[in-house]
């Protein structure tokens, strides 16, 4: 077999292959066995008709055609090795000459990966958020936890912001009630805005036994969309009740037993929780300056279909868990679809870049993945799919994705090398050194996620 390859682009490449008769023996044989268990021809057991007869009866060319399919694959894959190429998805084939007995000619048309030139990126430089703890975080902290241990308690007056009233529903739309639109013994939050535009109005000052009515947009069953006449009766109404902010309270709510030492260790929770934002934050910044140096030349089709994927991803899994369409979400987003296409090509662009340019490091770099930390990754991506560890670790392994998930953390080792190489200060002024945050493994796993969300591959 000979090839050549011609560069038509920094990204396009196409392969040209001649193929010796000879070569596409083991293929020949495979296709007269493969027809042979195919047809019944009178005189001769199924299985054992001779390649003359089926020559006769069927064609050669039938034949040659079935040889061909089946050796395209292999000999395309040989030119690629041979090329020490990087394909990217499906190459487009076009067979140029087959001569029965002599000779089979064609051409593959790919993208490529574009070869990359990686600078030194020690220079960058990035700013990122002061971790700073201040009194009042640490008050709001203490609140919501003392907010999750309230109790509740029935009065008797008008209803309130922040009480909790029991209601029953009535809708009618047209002057006709729904048949879904009737709910009785409803329990709501004055304020929460979780149930309907316009409660909220309508429920406060009622007492036990009132009633309102209130127009409002259903949010959903047989008449979403609809505005409808909404009947409210009020049949409980049922004050919060935080417990006093004492030693007591700390001893219910935490191991510690006074205020002040759940309040300390507030501040350290929450100067831990800061801290990994602030090593987010800087990861982010450093992969959006790294981008920056270095050009990165596009394949379009590749492009495209990333586009097309993400598009299908939000429409068809995460929108309809939602239980929206894409005109609803563009409404709600305030974009045009126009704003939203070009939205996901540069996101799209941004994915497909950091991968290349990660890659390239990681072979620069010589970054390797180790059992442990590709351990820690399948839990996490575990976690995040919603299944257990096993489950997830078969499905991988089943799918043929485990290189996927190496690829993921050596493209986060990867990021992780080029922050601890860049400057990374604070907005005091202060320099960071992210190592004496974090432990290495964490900061791996963290750098992990920002190039899973960058990339569009969250699980």
């Amino acid at each position: 077999m000979k090839s050549a390859v011609e560069t038509l682009n920094p990204t396009r490449v196409r392969l040209t292959v001649e193929v010796p008769f000879e070569e596409l023996k083991a293929s020949l044989d495979a296709a007269y066995k493969k027809i042979n268990q195919q047809v019944t021809v009178k005189g001769f057991r199924q299985g054992k008709i001779p390649a003359r007869v089926i020559d006769q009866r069927f064609g050669r060319g039938a034949v040659l055609e079935e040889a061909v399919n089946d050796a395209l694959p292999k000999f395309y894959t040989e030119a690629v090795n041979e090329a020490d190429l990087n394909p990217l998805g499906q190459p487009e084939v076009d067979i140029t000459e087959l001569k029965d007995g002599e000779l089979l000619s064609f051409t593959a048309e790919v993208d490529v990966r574009p070869a990359l030139e990686i600078p030194d990126y020690s220079g960058i430089e990035v700013t990122v958020d002061a971790v700073e703890v201040t009194d009042e975080d640490i008050e709001k902290s203490v609140e919501q936890l003392r907010d999750r241990f309230a109790t509740t308690a029935p009065v008797e007056r008008a209803a309130a912001e922040g009480d909790i009233v029991t209601v029953n529903l009535e809708a009618k739309v047209d002057g006709e009630v729904l048949e879904d639109g009737v709910a009785e013994g409803v329990d709501y939050t004055i304020g929460s805005g979780q149930l309907l535009d316009g409660i909220d109005e309508a429920v406060t000052g009622l007492e036990v036994g009132g009633t309102a009515t209130f127009t409002s947009e259903l949010k959903g069953g047989s008449a979403e969309g609809k505005e409808a006449e909404i009947k409210v009766d009020v049949t409980a109404v049922k004050a919060r009740e935080l417990p006093a902010l004492d030693d007591e309270f700390a001893q219910l709510a935490s191991e510690f037993d006074t205020l002040d030492e759940l309040r300390a260790d507030s501040r350290k929770r929450l100067a831990q929780m800061k801290k990994f934002e602030q090593a987010t934050q800087a990861q982010e910044k450093v992969l959006d300056e790294l981008i920056k140096l270095i050009e990165v030349p596009m394949p379009e089709k590749l492009l495209e279909d990333e586009v097309n994927t993400r598009k299908h991803n939000l429409e068809h899994h995460q929108l309809g868990q939602m239980g929206l369409d894409l005109a609803k979400y563009l409404e709600i987003q305030g974009k045009t679809a126009e704003e939203f296409d070009a939205e996901l090509k540069e996101q799209a662009e941004k994915g497909i870049k950091t991968q290349f340019i990660l890659d390239e490091i990681v072979n620069k770099e010589k970054v390797g993945v180790g059992q442990e930390e590709l351990t820690e990754h399948l839990m996490r991506r575990a976690q995040s799919s919603g299944m257990s560890p096993d489950q997830f670790a078969q499905a991988v392994v089943e799918g043929g994705q485990v290189p996927m998930l190496v690829g993921e953390v050596a493209r986060g080792k990867a990021l992780a090398t080029v922050v601890e190489a860049a400057t990374v200060k604070d907005t005091n002024g202060q320099v960071i050194d992210l190592d004496e945050e974090d432990e290495t493994a964490e900061t791996v796993e963290a750098a992990t996620e920002v190039v899973e969300a960058a990339e569009g591959t969250e699980a």
